[in-house]
């Protein structure tokens, strides 16, 4: 049986339920000063969207896991700019991403945790761009996979690199060529990083297609399977957080 804290839990919003989401929630005036000034800084409506969409999923994730009011949530900043509950909260962890359409948000107690959203299949331009940065196992698996699906491999490389260097705390900073996703026996995806002794055996990743058009992926420390809980915020009938 799977206890509580070795669960990891994401939740899903697209984009188009934004809207009606942060409504719910409380809208912009659940965020801080320093975050209604990156909130105008962006340029675009979508920008917009997606940045109050993470702000205000990452409070209603973690007040499902702690019970904390969700007007009370602060963040401090790690040397990357990862964000981490200020003051901390019981030794839970977050982490946020976005792409154009749907955004992520993770959530472990006590264990690191990454996560990222890409399209389903990457762009050609990201496709070559990925290849310069990859490992030579990577790279030769990239070259290697039939020209249909090799735009697919790409996306899932990307995410599933990114988001364990996020779990790490360092997102793009680090070195993509650094370590090697690897597929193993019952397409198990664990990594080699010669900077992370034992990190084959620490990190777990899940490996989600959500929908037509996302993939995700999670990294969690001391991960196993089934560990994952996932949540769709698509149905906005909901009327109060509840502890998940």
């Amino acid at each position: 049986m799977i206890r509580s804290d070795d669960r990891a839990f994401l939740w899903l919003l697209p984009e188009p339920a934004v809207a009606s989401f942060a409504a719910a929630l409380g809208g912009p005036g659940l965020l801080t000063a320093e975050e209604r000034a990156a909130l105008d800084r962006r340029r675009t409506e979508g920008a917009r969207r997606r940045y109050l969409g993470g702000r205000l999923l990452c409070r209603y994730a973690l007040t499902a896991r702690t019970g904390r009011p969700v007007d009370r949530w602060r963040f401090t900043h790690g040397a990357h700019g990862r964000p981490e509950p200020e003051p901390a909260a019981d030794g839970v962890r977050f982490n946020l991403s976005h792409h154009d359409g749907l955004i992520a948000c993770v959530v472990t107690r006590g264990r690191g945790c990454g996560v990222d959203v890409a399209p389903v299949t990457a762009s050609p331009e990201l496709t070559c761009h990925l290849a310069r940065r990859l490992g030579p196992e990577e790279r030769a698996r990239l070259a290697g996979a039939a020209p249909g699906a090799r735009a697919a491999l790409a996306s899932e490389l990307w995410v599933l690199k990114e988001a364990y260097l996020k779990a790490l705390g360092t997102g793009l900073t680090g070195d993509l060529a650094s370590f090697t996703v690897v597929r193993g026996p019952g397409d198990r995806i664990s990594v080699r990083d010669p900077r992370q002794p034992g990190a084959d055996a620490r990190w777990w990743f899940d490996l989600i297609h959500a929908g037509p058009r996302h993939v995700v992926a999670v990294a969690t420390e001391h991960g196993r399977p089934g560990a994952l809980r996932r949540t769709d915020l698509s149905d906005l009938s909901l009327t109060a957080l509840t502890t998940a």
